[in-house]
């Protein structure tokens, strides 16, 4: 390996760990060369993510900018897909890592899309719900499990398993993370991701309607964790395990209290979760508690 791409791996490396604690907690389970392969395609999501919510509106330009810069970020990884090489250290990574593992235009396609629908939409129905979730989390972890099975033979049947497992778990982190940022997008940046759900008038039922979607999307992932290299089982039980534990607070919060505040899952119960996927256990959504269960953790 070069200087130039070291330094490119190190670049994605600092972006992700940077941005997200949970997953630099996840990612230490990793063996190093899949732990790299997924740096680096989540620094070029982290990044093409500040184009769309935030560097380039921090530096005071409008959406139509944001547009123009999303579109050529595209046109570069494309391009360093091509061609194995970009001026750019975190599209370089992400590229060398898509031509070692095996993917292309067919996963960053739906997901640049689904990062310009930011740009101009803001309410979905259910057709472009589901194809804004699969563009923007379904195919990032169809490009991570790219990286746990590569070198690995599976029958077609096993593949179909694999990939509506990565299809779940990714549908679920998002829509986790839509429900706990339910107020958020809607306040600061004028969205509504979930179908005919409206901020103004959130319910109980709707709460526990999108949880179960979401404790769906758990079941099907989980299933398969037994089944993947050992070389990554362990990360991914405990980023299940994390969005797991995260359903089970957010439907311990009444409705009332989840649009003001953010649900968190508490350092010492992230430890917990992660001894029990050092352990090799894989943890399965819970059944539904009554608010009169202990209240779950609130805060940033």
């Amino acid at each position: 390996m070069s200087l130039y791409d070291r330094v490119a791996d190190e670049t994605a490396a600092v972006v992700i760990r940077r941005y997200s604690t949970s997953f630099g907690l996840a990612s230490r389970l990793l063996e190093p060369a899949v732990r790299q392969h997924v740096e680096n395609i989540y620094a070029l999501v982290r990044v093409a993510d500040e184009i769309v919510d935030g560097g380039v509106a921090e530096a005071g330009l409008d959406a139509v900018h944001a547009a123009r810069y999303l579109n050529e970020f595209e046109a570069e990884t494309n391009a360093a897909m091509q061609s194995g090489y970009s001026t750019n250290l975190v599209v370089h990574a992400f590229a060398r890592t898509a031509r070692e593992v095996g993917f292309g235009e067919e996963l960053t396609e739906p997901f640049f899309h689904s990062m310009r629908m930011d740009l101009t939409d803001t309410e979905h129905d259910q057709q472009s719900f589901d194809r804004y979730v699969y563009g923007s989390a379904e195919v990032v972890g169809l490009m991570c499990l790219r990286a746990f099975v590569q070198g690995v033979d599976m029958s077609a049947e096993q593949n179909e398993r694999m990939v509506a497992g990565a299809r779940a778990l990714g549908a679920a982190f998002q829509k986790v993370n839509f429900l706990r940022d339910l107020s958020a997008d809607f306040e600061t940046l004028g969205r509504s991701y979930f179908p005919g759900v409206n901020v103004d008038s959130f319910t109980e039922e709707d709460k526990v309607r999108l949880l179960d979607d979401i404790d769906a999307d758990l079941r099907t992932s989980a299933a398969v964790i037994p089944d993947l290299p050992k070389g990554s089982r362990r990360a991914v039980a405990l980023a299940q395990g994390l969005f797991a534990e995260l359903s089970v607070r957010l439907r311990r919060t009444p409705a009332t209290e989840l649009i003001r505040a953010r649900v968190r899952v508490p350092d010492p119960v992230k430890a917990r979760i992660a001894l029990g996927a050092l352990a090799g256990r894989t943890p399965r959504p819970r059944a539904a508690r009554t608010s009169a269960a202990r209240p779950a953790s609130i805060g940033a």
